[in-house]
């Protein structure tokens, strides 16, 4: 279903190519003063200045081939060239008609299947989830939906820190701990035990502490190398366990993703991408992409344009060793060999723009990555406390993610108890009721915000019931639900438009441009900010219309129709950020 303000656009463009001007020049827009007009187009200014001509006089001579068509109501011509519209009713009735049944709320897909492979989530191996790991996880997720939406196949992929040195600290210090056990045994050639020796609890303890001593000990840090060396040449024994450490990783991390809602395609990690890096690197120095420098194995990726020195993309360390570039360059050869991808999106901390700078730089001149595949870091920002500094505990130390979960739920209950809600519901389902209460506080919190942005986490405010929150728009997607139970609601019937409703219908008309948005920029706030408009008109309208005791069975129907729209596109724009919506509150 083509979009109304495509339909406009198309009508002014045929206006402007009729005095012999581009058809661009006619894009219409949603009016930014609706008490003026409904939709308004600014192509004149643009139109006259190449056409070297007066804006108001090209203005006027548009608004003259546009009173021909009798789908306006009102034409005008403000400030310099400006072209105020208004519709008719009996044109917005006819596309509002459309809609009413469309499965998609009038959002047709604009993608043809391309695939887009998109890395966010980022958790490490061994380690346990924290909020930092928070914004990568929904906003990625987040924008996964909205280009699979939209008909692009979007894959997600987690990327799971799980190689390096921490794995090393942690396989020597249990080596320490515990020499008997057989994983430790170089003569032990028999299967290893099924059951992991250790648990998730028991490698949060070890990796901090071992961490703080490899700084200071360096004897001890290299201990850690030469275990992170010998797994990396998969010493039977290391290998072993882990395999374990992932296995239990892997739980860890899923129960923290299935309770934010968050998905991925793919649960791989730079493990993944090992046995790939000897013969990339192998075959970029024979093509003399890869140069010695001072003893490293480097790419160097400054462009005779830059302004200042820029750091060649290193690929092997002196002591042989890989960097976190390495991996992420063969990751890109692996996503471009499996995915054909037309572009990859890294949701990644902004903190990281000068390493994926020069990993795009080098995949792109080594021709790992061809030209026509994006390579995008879409860099977010901090998630602070209500003190304007990065989020803590109250201690100082980093909160692990189920944590700030489960305060999340906890801060659900307090505000539905104080609300009275559930009190006649089961344990279950409030306790069900509270935790998508909890993480739609959580993620609109976050989505809400252009992603580059920092913003402060309040559990106060955002588990409101008021205000731009998530719990505010479930409370009034349920209460449209109650109403059109109440009314034993089924479609059908006539579009009346009056002054109470016609606002609220040409908001609705507006999504098709909002997703157009979100999809072009990669931005989900502008679907959250369309969600909460949308609530908040009709909480205006519903508070203004007894739609219940309407006598008028027509007009009854009309407004119960125009509620399950908006229904529809609370459910369809909550659904695309990942927050689910209860059955009842």
């Amino acid at each position: 279903m083509t979009s109304l303000v495509t339909q406009l656009s198309d009508i002014l463009g045929q206006a402007f190519a009729a005095e012999g001007l581009d058809t661009s020049f006619g894009r219409v827009i949603f009016s930014d003063r609706p008490d003026l007009a409904q939709f308004q187009c600014n192509g004149a200014m643009a139109a006259a200045k190449a056409a070297k001509k007066n804006p108001r006089e090209v203005a006027t001579k548009i608004v003259e081939i546009l009173k021909g068509n009798n789908i306006f109501s009102k034409i005008d011509i403000a400030g310099p060239g400006f072209i105020n519209l208004t519709l008719t009713d009996v044109a917005l009735k006819t596309y509002i008609s459309g809609l009413v049944d469309h499965p998609r709320c009038g959002v047709d897909p604009t993608a043809q299947g391309e695939t887009i492979v998109l890395d966010y989530g980022g958790p490490n191996v061994a380690k346990p989830m924290h909020v930092g790991h928070l914004r990568s996880s929904i906003i990625g997720d987040s924008i996964r939906r909205i280009l699979k939406f939209t008909g692009y196949n979007a894959i997600g992929d987690i990327h799971m820190g799980d190689w390096g040195t921490q794995m090393g600290m942690m396989i020597s210090e249990l080596e320490i701990l515990h020499p008997e056990w057989v994983y430790f045994d170089p003569t032990y050639t028999g299967d290893y035990p099924a059951e992991s020796p250790v648990t998730m609890d028991d490698l949060e303890e070890i990796y901090p502490r071992v961490s703080a001593l490899c700084k200071t000990d360096e004897a001890r840090l290299e201990q850690s190398r030469k275990a992170t060396v010998d797994l990396q040449n998969k010493r039977r024994g290391y290998y072993a366990l882990w395999k374990h450490f992932v296995t239990i990783s892997l739980a860890s991390m899923k129960r923290n993703f299935t309770a934010l809602n968050v998905h991925f395609d793919l649960w791989k990690g730079e493990t993944d991408v090992h046995d790939l890096i000897a013969p990339m690197v192998d075959d970029l120095k024979s093509k003399g992409y890869a140069v010695e420098s001072e003893g490293a194995i480097v790419v160097h990726v400054k462009k005779n344009d830059d302004t200042k020195e820029f750091p060649p993309l290193i690929l092997y360390k002196r002591d042989g060793g890989v960097m976190y570039g390495t991996t992420d360059l063969a990751t890109i050869l692996e996503r471009v060999r499996d995915y054909d991808p037309v572009k990859i999106l890294y949701i990644v901390d902004k903190r990281q723009a000068l390493h994926f700078e020069q990993v795009f730089r080098g995949a792109k001149l080594t021709k790992i990555a061809r030209d026509d595949v994006e390579l995008t870091h879409l860099g977010y920002g901090t998630m602070n406390g209500t003190d304007g500094k990065p989020f803590k505990t109250r201690s100082g130390g980093v909160l692990k993610l189920e944590d700030l979960i489960a305060m999340g739920k906890d801060k659900a209950i307090e505000r539905l108890d104080a609300a009275k809600v559930g009190d006649t519901f089961s344990e279950d389902e409030k306790a069900n009721i509270a935790m998508k209460v909890a993480i739609a506080a959580i993620k609109f919190a976050d989505l809400q915000n252009n992603f580059s942005a920092d913003y402060v986490f309040d559990l106060d405010r955002m588990t409101s019931f008021e205000g731009k929150t998530g719990p505010y728009l479930l409370y009034q997607a349920v209460r449209i639900k109650s109403l059109l139970e109440k009314a034993g609601y089924k479609a059908g019937g006539d579009i009346l438009l009056s002054d109470q409703d016609r606002a609220l219908y040409l908001m609705i008309t507006e999504l098709p441009e909002v997703i157009d948005t979100a999809v072009r920029n990669y931005t989900p706030h502008v679907v959250c900010d369309h969600a909460y408009k949308l609530a908040q008109a009709f909480s205006s309208f519903y508070g203004n219309t007894h739609i219940l005791s309407e006598e008028n069975a027509a007009q009854k129907q009309s407004w119960l129709t125009l509620s399950a729209m908006v229904l529809a596109q609370l459910e369809l724009s909550l659904d695309l950020v990942g927050i689910e919506i209860p059955a009842r509150m």
